[in-house]
């Protein structure tokens, strides 16, 4: 099978990734500089799959140590994209950190592929949408100026990608715009795990949960939601990983419609923030004490999107629900908390 670059790959997403690709039969190789993840998560891996994944400890900014390691896998015929700043909140407080770390890496990794064929998976988001005027968000809607510099770098990054694929026949890119990314694997062995203060929901309602952290702040109750709490579309991480996977066998089968195409990967179904609440305390039997604050800047009131072009193109479809996301994310939560990494 083919070999596999992953970028951020001991991160949430990423490792999740490589556990469905190497389960697929794809020879892995991960790069992460271990900015927001652990090096221990290669050990978890391998734990559930058998196979060590092979591992270079990069930071992708550094141009010429991208190139070498390009350079001197000949054989890597796709890459799967995710080493970005991902924090909404941080990113309006730190704009630059975002912008230096989310385009020099893109921009590097892209370089080192000049001249050869390459498939190319991009971690994109919902947040290029901005607020739409019309949900569930279709792939044809308007990309609206970003609410944060976060999904200012994922929209400005997909202009990137779309311009360069337009110029270069040997790239394959597909972008895929995923939207609330919850859950750990059914294992317990790998999970969301934030270096320091979470940023998001669920690894905070479960660090709560534990004795962590203290009450949940519910971020705006004035929203017009049914409940006044913000609305996401949360997808379990196992059933994003699998979409990574559909994308590189679409660019693999020569099917694609065009050298640039995009996904929205979802359940298309919104939950309001109160709505995970109460799904965790329903699926775990653990009451959660939380409390109501001021809105958030940089927050969307309410996005879900239409995943039926995936569905179609990709032959891929989410098939866990809110409280699967939410007994896994606990389930992970106690097992890191007996055994820190």
């Amino acid at each position: 099978m083919s070999k596999i670059l992953v970028t951020g790959g001991t991160g949430y997403i990423g490792s999740h990734t490589v556990v469905e690709l190497q389960k697929a039969g794809y020879d892995v190789v991960i790069v992460d500089n271990l900015d927001n993840s652990s090096i221990g998560i290669l050990e978890q891996i391998t734990k559930i799959t058998g196979i060590k994944p092979d591992f270079h400890q990069i930071d992708l900014c550094e141009e010429a140590k991208v190139k070498e390691l390009i350079s001197n896998n000949p054989d890597i015929s796709g890459v799967i994209h995710f080493a970005a700043h991902k924090a909404v909140g941080e990113s309006v407080q730190y704009p630059l950190k975002y912008y230096r770390n989310n385009f020099f890496s893109l921009i590097n990794l892209l370089s080192a592929f000049t001249g050869r064929d390459v498939n190319f998976v991009f971690s994109s988001s919902c947040t290029v949408y901005g607020q739409p005027d019309k949900l569930p968000v279709t792939e044809e809607a308007p990309v609206k100026k970003a609410e944060s510099p976060y999904g200012n770098t994922k929209q400005i990054a997909e202009e990137i990608l779309s311009e360069s694929a337009a110029v270069n026949a040997n790239y394959h890119v597909i972008s895929l715009r995923y939207f609330n990314p919850v859950g750990a694997h059914e294992s317990a062995l790998i999970g969301e795990l934030p270096i320091g203060v979470p940023q998001n929901l669920v690894p905070f309602i479960t660090q709560s949960a534990i004795g962590k952290r203290g009450a949940i702040t519910v971020y705006g109750s004035d929203y017009n939601t049914p409940d006044g709490s913000c609305v996401r579309d949360y997808i379990h991480v196992v059933d994003l990983a699998k979409a990574h996977i559909a994308a590189l066998k679409r660019q693999e089968s020569g099917k694609m419609a065009s050298n640039y195409e995009i996904f929205n990967i979802g359940t298309g179904k919104g939950s309001s923030v109160l709505e995970v609440i109460n799904a965790f305390e329903k699926s775990t039997g653990v009451k959660l004490d939380y409390k109501i604050g001021e809105r958030r800047a940089g927050d969307v009131e309410q996005v879900w999107g239409d995943v039926s072009k995936a569905e179609k193109e990709l032959n891929w479809k989410a098939g866990l629900g809110l409280e699967d996301m939410m007994r896994s994310a606990w389930a992970w939560e106690k097992y890191i908390n007996e055994n820190p990494l």
